[in-house]
């Protein structure tokens, strides 16, 4: 069990559940970070006293230095302060929260310092999995998955323990979002806050609309590829309503092995911090006695064209994958002001992923580029 973590993105969905895991196995906190919520991370900081703080943006960094002048707690600002957190000395592991690719380069600061990864930001992978495994690989660095769908995952695989020459298949679950069912004509009138309504799970902003979209399900599956090393054509998406079934794992055999749990967050973010251990902790348990009836279908390919505009980056490679999460960054941002609608989401993204440069094998500065130009095209066209 890691006994000291970074949390970066402690203010958002996950890391707030995060800290409440990390609270209830005693565990301590040796940096917590945010992007300009000051209110909020003095609460955390009083309440775990990490050795530092992060606000990237540098204004609200120095008013909460002031606000937490009564206590030995360093705060830092920007880029150097992120990556200070992610690579500080005696942490054991970095649970990494951000949103978006504001991820990548702290984790791989962290993964050169040697700290295991817990993921939960899945853009890292999204836009440089091969570096990023690469990396991991080199400095025996261990990537746990959080999100709920890559947590099963890895306990099937786990519960099985044989190789991965044996898995025939892997069975993503979605839960289709706020607009499962619904036709185009309907889909083009959607407002953002219908948007945000997710059926069963609260999560942050910009993740709630990849799921409406399903071009969350899409990164989910270019993640699954590095995380389990595996081709394109063995990973699969069901529809699974309910979201009690996490995701499944078939074997050359025909068995399926599949995780089963309460929609809770706080169950994959402890399993990433106690592997392989398992022991008490605050998540909600299963009741099958009174869970609903487990409903599976295929997704809706044509009214959701993320999935296939995700999945078309994943056979292009190179920074295909990156230019297409800048330019869903930008358009997601834009949905939410309301300067967009639902579908010039999607439109926005094919255009990025159709003017992506060929890059066989890219460097992160590589990467980085693809991003900038995708993110500034995006804006461009609006």
């Amino acid at each position: 069990m890691k006994q000291r973590l970074s949390i970066l993105g402690s203010t958002g969905s996950i890391g707030r559940q995060s800290l409440e895991v990390i609270a209830a196995l005693g565990l301590s906190v040796g940096a917590l970070t945010a992007h300009r919520s000051g209110a909020l991370l003095e609460e955390q900081a009083r309440a775990f006293r990490p050795e530092l703080v992060v606000l990237t943006d540098e204004h609200a960094a120095r008013d909460l230095a002031v606000r937490l002048g009564d206590t030995p707690i360093r705060v830092a600002s920007g880029r150097e302060g992120l990556l200070e957190a992610a690579t500080l000395e005696g942490v054991d592991a970095v649970l990494t929260a951000v949103v978006g690719a504001a991820g990548l380069e702290p984790t791989l600061a962290a993964i050169a310092a040697g700290k295991d990864i817990a993921l939960a930001n899945k853009e890292t992978l999204v836009c440089a999995g091969a570096l990023v495994t690469a990396a991991a690989r080199e400095k025996g660095v261990r990537l746990l998955p959080v999100d709920s769908e890559h947590s099963a995952i890895f306990q099937c695989l786990q519960g099985c323990a044989r190789p991965r020459e044996e898995v025939r298949r892997i069975l993503l679950t979605a839960s289709g979002g706020p607009f499962y069912g619904m036709d185009r004509s309907a889909l083009e009138r959607v407002t953002p806050q219908e948007a945000l309504r997710h059926p069963n799970w609260s999560m942050g902003a910009k993740i709630t609309i990849d799921s409406a979209t399903m071009m969350n399900k899409g990164f989910e599956v270019m993640e699954a590829m590095w995380l389990y090393d595996l081709p394109l054509e063995k990973i699969e998406v069901v529809i699974h309503r309910e979201s009690v079934v996490h995701s499944l794992v078939e074997f050359q055999d025909g068995a399926v092995l599949a995780q089963l749990g309460a929609p809770d967050m706080r169950l994959p973010i402890q399993y990433a911090l106690t592997w392989p251990e398992r022991v008490p902790g605050p998540a909600a348990t299963l009741d099958l006695l009174s869970c609903p009836k487990l409903t599976f279908s295929p997704p809706d390919r044509e009214n959701f064209p993320c999935l296939e505009l995700a999945r078309e980056a994943a056979r292009q490679g190179g920074v295909a994958p990156a230019a297409l999460n800048g330019a869903n960054e930008v358009a997601v941002a834009l949905f939410l002001e309301g300067r967009l609608g639902f579908y010039d989401i999607p439109r926005l993204c094919a255009a990025a992923l159709a003017a992506a440069p060929k890059v066989a094998e890219p460097t992160l500065e590589d990467i980085l580029a693809a991003d900038a130009g995708a993110r500034a095209r995006a804006l461009e066209m609006v």
